[in-house]
């Protein structure tokens, strides 16, 4: 019950942690022992084809049904408030079933917009300022963009995807009037709670996450990676400027313009996905909430860390 007497539904029951920190099976386990069913929360495993570039659990593979991808064409601008309305639908559903809801991914925003009392606006603002960095965003790419924020304001930048274009032309904006999308946004953070939820992040030795995202980036170029981008860019991969500059895919897609080989591709992919895990650690810290599960050798299994959660929960299948 929150301080205002509304009575919150759940659990539900949150796996989070950086990119190859293992979290779809650990969210799978804990679904499959709970009869229940996962549902992704990744700004890119929503798009259709887009599977071996985001890590998309194959169908042949998935232990329970996992809910929230392949939902939108890659052309198509997906946005946190139509991630939160589509999520809210499959965990209702879920809830009115008497099934707990397994929540599963590494996209904070998307994460926040489900599990908070988070309001968006029904109307595009827009100004000049706003316009004109949302074209150079076009026009350079939404990585330069967010570079831009980096140098005027590194705390703002430090919250925001590179790829979130929209989101870095606003906060830029908002650096043009002398204020902070950092400071707006700890305010923000002072939402309500939406769902009864409970978070678990997953932990590992630096180290070794690095040599696990090598080793899955590896995975992925011998799976197929660059016949994929090849495949999605002869039907539009291009004209998306959300999709194209995913991990993974914008890299890919420069090595076959020839731009560079396709080694410095794969070299890429890995510094970016080490960037990205850092910026997701970064957010499981700044947000609090997350018990944290120690992995690997000197830590938890994944079937350690699932009978954790489940236990911690409280919860039954």
């Amino acid at each position: 019950m929150t301080s205002e007497g509304r009575v919150l539904p759940g659990p539900v029951l949150c796996v989070v942690g950086p990119t190859a920190s293992g979290k779809s099976e650990v969210a799978e386990l804990v679904a499959e022992r709970l009869g229940s069913e996962v549902i992704s929360v990744d700004a890119m495993q929503v798009y259709r084809g887009m599977d071996i570039g985001t890590a998309k659990t194959p169908l042949a593979e998935r232990r329970v049904p996992l809910r929230l991808v392949d939902v939108a064409d890659m052309r198509e601008d997906f946005s946190a408030a139509r991630f939160q309305c589509e999520a809210r639908a499959v965990i209702d559903g879920l809830l009115r079933g008497h099934r707990v809801p397994v929540l599963c991914g590494g996209t904070g925003l998307y994460l926040d917009a489900v599990i908070d009392d988070m309001a968006f606006p029904s109307g595009t603002l827009t100004s000049p300022s706003r316009t004109r960095y949302e074209e150079l965003g076009r026009e350079k790419g939404p990585e330069a963009l967010w570079r831009m924020l980096s140098a005027r304001d590194p705390e703002s930048a430090a919250l925001i995807h590179p790829n979130n274009a929209k989101r870095v032309a606003r906060a830029l904006e908002l650096a043009d009037e002398g204020r902070s999308y950092a400071v707006q946004h700890e305010g923000l953070k002072r939402r309500a709670p939406w769902y009864d939820a409970r978070i678990w992040a997953l932990a590992w030795d630096r180290d070794e996450l690095y040599a696990r995202i090598e080793r899955r980036v590896d995975t992925m170029f011998a799976a197929g990676l660059v016949d994929e981008v090849r495949s999605l860019r002869a039907r539009g991969l291009d004209e998306s400027p959300t999709a194209s500059a995913a991990i993974g895919y914008k890299e890919v897609s420069a090595a076959l313009r020839g731009e560079i080989s396709l080694d410095e591709a794969r070299e890429q992919v890995k510094r970016n996905t080490r960037r990205y895990a850092k910026r997701q650690l970064s957010w499981i810290r700044r947000d609090g909430r997350a018990h944290v599960l120690t992995m690997g050798p000197d830590g938890l299994s994944p079937e350690q860390a699932a009978r954790r959660i489940i236990d911690d929960s409280g919860v039954t299948g």
